[in-house]
């Protein structure tokens, strides 16, 4: 069974930074798109950012200049950057790794932002 596992998550001040991290089974961190997902307390789960397999990313509007993923491929782990948080990116923060009819889940970690 695939596992993404996640770690980072915490209690951050508003404007405050955090990194969470993704490790993954080398198979799925070489040819998967890895993505970063976030749901909040009543809300869908929402896209945050993705690093493709050729290391390409895109970001949701919300979250573009403060957060940056990356990828280490010695550590087979998948990067969130996440600088200048907000209350409003209080959320259980997902990994994702993707194909065309794959996907695969991690637990989660939660990230709450608040003083």
């Amino acid at each position: 069974q695939v596992q993404l596992v996640e770690s980072g998550g915490g209690l951050v001040q508003p404007g405050g930074s955090l990194r969470l991290s993704c490790a993954a089974p080398e198979l799925i961190f070489s040819m998967y798109d890895m993505n970063w997902y976030r749901q909040a307390p009543g809300k869908e789960r929402d896209l945050v950012a993705t690093i493709t397999s050729g290391g390409v990313t895109n970001y949701a509007d919300s979250v573009k200049g403060r957060f940056t993923i990356s990828r280490d491929t010695i550590k087979r782990t998948v990067y969130l950057q996440m600088n200048n948080l907000k209350p409003e990116d209080t959320a259980v923060y997902y990994c994702n790794a993707k194909r065309p009819y794959i996907t695969y889940w991690g637990k989660g970690t939660l990230v709450t932002v608040s003083s």
